[in-house]
């Protein structure tokens, strides 16, 4: 049994309605999640027999839950924000923890799309006969149940369910204390929406524990649990990537480039690197270096250098950058030394460089990228299709911001979360991405001889 105290909350929100977060407990953390686990477990048999319409039901459910207590959402975040300010919260997870009325609108609106997106489960394909008289193909199945652990963002919530149910699977969801009220206020409306369709209220879980062992326990139940996406900052993707024993679906960083070529349009590229770093700083697809073509950089830069000072961004530039906008008139920037080239500084700082030519320019960023999302602005065919094939990111674009790089955006309805591995999952994880195919033999009698 759970024994909870909730008398941090203002009383009016605990008038309100808003599910109450334990704030303390008194449990047996390992016991709660090997629970939790085992009823997730079974959960995920029925939801991976459920039929398209109830897992839409659900879907639509949960959006219009979500809708209606959009006030009751925002007042729980308004007290996480709080909370989080007085606890000195750096100022990159406070961007990412606070909700906007658009944010809960998005939330609703992602989950809509989702409905909308076609059922991959039991999706069959690549038939074939063989010469022994036997059909083979493929149907996609579910992964089985997901565990999800995150740092702020609410909004992971409801994405995560909203995409675990529409591909089959159950989810586990592990959320920071940070956006405990938040989260808890969603996954209300996320279970409503379950038991509106007739579907287990096991399936979708949040963790009601603040305990870092919770996460221990989760990343580690191989009995329970067939894939781990982590999501918040690089000391919790390493300890999840160091001590899990059940398969990561990960990126560690978001060094994302914008290299504006020599055969730029430059009424193009301006806007492009503005709204790249600029748009959002907390955010792993912000750019965190730009590269310059050196025969417009004299051209560029100066534009971008003033930009970026009246928005307040601190440039941290390479001799020729530094010169070039010192020339300009622009003060107090800094020399960039070789650590600025791999840095995720999630905040408005950014790393300039002016190159050579292209060829240096993807040397650069396969060299110091995190392989996550590089854009090239360029109105050069061949070079566009030269930057696509040899640059080694998940994500890589010509002539666009990579702000897009974003599951809602790639009309994936929303995102678990995005993947720089090498595997069946890379860039922003959709729908697909939470499945696997199994092989299908269908014969009439055959015996291998």
């Amino acid at each position: 049994m759970l024994a909870f105290a909730a008398t941090s909350w203002p009383v009016n929100l605990a008038e309100s309605g808003i599910p109450l977060y334990p704030e303390c407990f008194s449990m047996d953390v390992a016991a709660y999640m090997t629970g939790l686990g085992r009823a997730t477990r079974a959960a995920s048999r029925a939801l991976a027999r459920a039929d398209t319409n109830a897992k839409n039901r659900a879907l639509l459910a949960m959006a219009a839950a979500i809708e209606r207590d959009a006030d009751l959402l925002l007042a729980a975040n308004a007290a996480d924000m709080e909370a989080a300010r007085a606890a000195g919260l750096e100022a990159a997870l406070l961007d990412r923890l606070a909700l906007t009325a658009k944010g809960v609108a998005s939330m609703a609106e992602g989950l809509r799309q989702i409905a909308a997106l076609p059922d991959p489960i039991g999706e069959m394909s690549d038939f074939a006969y063989r010469p022994s008289g036997i059909q083979i193909g493929k149907m996609r199945v579910p992964l089985g149940v997901i565990g999800i652990i995150y740092e702020a963002r609410p909004n992971v919530t409801a994405d995560a369910a909203g995409l675990c149910l529409k591909s089959g699977n159950a989810a586990i969801l592990r959320g920071g204390s940070e956006a405990a009220r938040c989260n808890q206020a969603i996954a209300a409306c996320v279970r409503e929406g379950l038991r509106l369709a007739d579907l287990p209220e096991s399936a979708i879980q949040v963790v009601e524990t603040t305990d870092r062992a919770a996460v221990g326990a989760l990343i580690t139940m191989t009995e329970f649990v067939d894939v781990i996406v982590p999501r918040g900052g690089k000391g919790l993707i390493e300890r999840v990537s160091r001590e899990a024993r059940v398969p990561v679906i990960k990126h560690l960083d978001g060094v994302c480039h914008v290299y504006i070529d020599s055969d730029a349009d430059i009424e193009k590229a301006i806007p492009i690197a503005d709204n790249a770093k600029t748009h959002r700083y907390g955010t792993c697809n912000t750019m965190e270096t730009l590269l310059l073509a050196e025969s417009v950089a004299a051209e560029v830069l100066p534009r971008l250098g003033r930009i970026y000072a009246d928005k307040g961004v601190e440039l941290r530039a390479c001799p020729s950058g530094k010169a070039l906008l010192e020339a300009a008139g622009l003060a107090d920037i800094k020399l960039a030394v070789e650590a600025d080239w791999s840095a995720e500084y999630l905040a408005p700082i950014l790393a300039v460089r002016v190159v050579a030519d292209i060829d240096a320019a993807i040397e650069h960023i396969n060299t110091y990228g995190s392989h996550h999302t590089d854009a090239i602005v360029t109105e050069n065919y061949s070079k566009a299709r030269r930057f696509l094939r040899e640059v080694d990111s998940a994500s890589v674009m010509v002539n666009a911001s990579t702000r897009f790089a974003d599951g809602f955006e790639y009309g994936l309805g929303a995102e678990i979360g995005i993947s720089t591995d090498k595997i069946h999952a890379r860039g922003p994880v959709g729908l697909e991405g939470l499945t696997s195919q199994k092989w299908l033999v269908l014969g009439d009698g055959q015996i291998r001889g």
